[in-house]
């Protein structure tokens, strides 16, 4: 593996993005063209112009990769894209396009889990994380809490069981009308208001599991605004973002906590796009250091959608031979 280059491709959802990945792994290049502009105006993703948007921008961007990684495309030894979980027409236009390169260039192929992807985000800063490991990702489709014997190697302990955290962001951000995408809108909200202003619930904590759900938190800042609506009082935003983002992060953060009590672990992963959230980022490091764990989190532009984390996880099974047919198709509802 001391030389070979994988390229890779990331389409799940509203980033267009293509990443050059070699030994170790590290990023040679990774480009990445949001389309966040386009879709603010209806304060969410719209699949339909996600998937035009891409079918501009998929080649310049994958030009751009390889362009930067300063290679040619002779040089590649494999190629890779998200297969799944996203929106089916965002995947299939970046899984045709590398399958086509595949094709053409007479390589291996690899189709990646996007989730698998952003826990492998980690592996790109440190390529020696000691196992076994627990790994809390969290993201906007999906929260899930795995246990890792080793890379490769895991088990799942819990997952929402209705919203993910990342989902649940964004729409309590689109009903407070803060804007898209809604995670870094709370956030900064957050900063001014008070965390304990607002008595929120913390569902499943306490309970057997290690499950997450946030369908009633939501429910409850909803019902919270319209209660006072009715008594004809203000709202103050700062103090209920910082309530609501509290609220998630010490849900997670039980569970986790749950986890590292029952399960021998050496090290603690954090991944996904709601990782970039620093409030959680310094509960876990807290927990990690209580534990005597070593902590690995994502710089943050490695926790939101982008194609190194894919090259990272196709790295891993390109060094085990473990290549797919070109027949292989994009799966919305992909699980690990």
């Amino acid at each position: 593996m001391d030389d070979k280059l994988i390229l890779a491709v990331e389409t799940s959802c509203d980033e267009t993005s293509a990443a050059v990945i070699g030994a170790g792994p590290r990023i040679l290049s990774n480009i990445v063209a949001s389309q966040v502009d386009w879709h603010k105006k209806f304060g969410g993703v719209v699949p339909e112009i996600a998937s035009r948007k891409h079918l501009e921008l998929i080649e310049p961007v994958i030009d751009e990769a390889i362009s930067e990684a300063g290679i040619e495309y002779k040089d590649l030894d494999a190629v890779a894209a998200t297969r799944g979980p996203g929106l089916v027409g965002a995947l299939l236009v970046g899984f045709a396009a590398a399958k086509g390169l595949a094709y053409s260039l007479g390589l291996p192929f690899i189709g990646v889990n996007h989730v698998a992807g952003h826990i492998y985000a980690n592996f790109l800063i440190n390529n020696e994380i000691a196992s076994p490991f627990i790994c809390l990702t969290v993201s906007g489709g999906h929260t899930d809490l795995l246990y890792f014997d080793r890379p490769g190697s895991y088990r799942f302990l819990g997952r929402t069981r209705d919203d993910a955290a990342g989902e649940a962001f964004d729409k309590i951000a689109r009903f407070l009308e803060l804007g898209y995408p809604g995670g870094p809108e709370i956030e900064k909200m957050a900063k001014t208001g008070d965390a304990n202003a607002i008595e929120l619930p913390r569902a499943l904590v306490g309970e057997e599991g290690y499950d997450f759900s946030f369908s009633g938190l939501k429910t409850a800042v909803i019902n919270y605004v319209h209660n006072a609506s009715q008594r004809g009082e203000d709202v103050n935003k700062n103090d209920l973002a910082a309530s609501f983002q509290q609220a998630v992060v010490d849900s997670l953060t039980a569970r986790l906590e749950k986890a590292v009590m029952d399960f021998k672990a050496e090290s603690i992963l954090l991944a996904g796009g709601v990782a970039a959230n620093q409030v959680l980022r310094n509960k876990v490091e807290l927990i990690a250091k209580s534990a005597d764990l070593e902590y690995y989190v994502p710089p943050l532009n490695l926790c939101t959608d982008n194609a190194a984390m894919i090259g990272a996880a196709a790295y891993y099974r390109y060094a085990d031979a473990d290549f797919d047919n070109l027949d292989i198709g994009v799966k919305a509802d992909l699980s690990m």
